[in-house]
């Protein structure tokens, strides 16, 4: 039985609105900017109207796992496939071209941190399972090896 007061400002199409804000990162503050409402009341309709949490949650999950995926590709290197269309001695001509982008220590870091904590915590170099000067300059080292293979 919903508790008396006044009543909801939530209408049903602000499901599908949420999960389009949430594909694109929106936190529940943002959402509250969206919608004109105070965050506690986007909370509330999180924890009480199932639609309106599925959404946000898909559209969220969505866009992490797009994240995810990008910081990944970054990590390990990727090739992006470029295609130009120029006009040549009066005619259009496609030009296609492959762009190597080497794999970056940074985000190497970045990613194991988080998927493997135990080993790549970012504890004192002195603790067990710690990041070390030595595994930074092995990443680094390997970073640049792997930059010289892909010129």
């Amino acid at each position: 039985m919903a508790s008396p007061g006044r009543p909801t400002l939530y209408k049903p199409e602000y499901a599908e609105r949420a999960h389009a804000h949430c594909l694109l990162g929106a936190t529940n503050a943002g959402l509250a900017d969206e919608f004109e409402v105070a965050p506690r009341t986007i909370d509330n309709w999180i924890a009480n109207i199932p639609e309106f949490a599925v959404a946000v949650r898909e559209g969220r999950a969505v866009a992490d796992a797009r994240v995810a995926r990008s910081l990944y590709e970054r990590a390990v290197g990727y090739e992006h496939t470029v295609e130009q269309t120029v006009l040549h001695r009066g005619g259009e001509r496609k030009l296609t071209n492959t762009v190597h982008y080497p794999p970056d220590t940074g985000a190497c870091i970045f990613w194991l941190r988080n998927r493997q904590p135990r080993y790549w915590g970012g504890r004192g170099r002195d603790e067990p399972g710690g990041l070390t000067e030595a595994m930074i300059a092995e990443l680094d080292a390997a970073g640049e090896r792997a930059r010289r293979e892909g010129d």
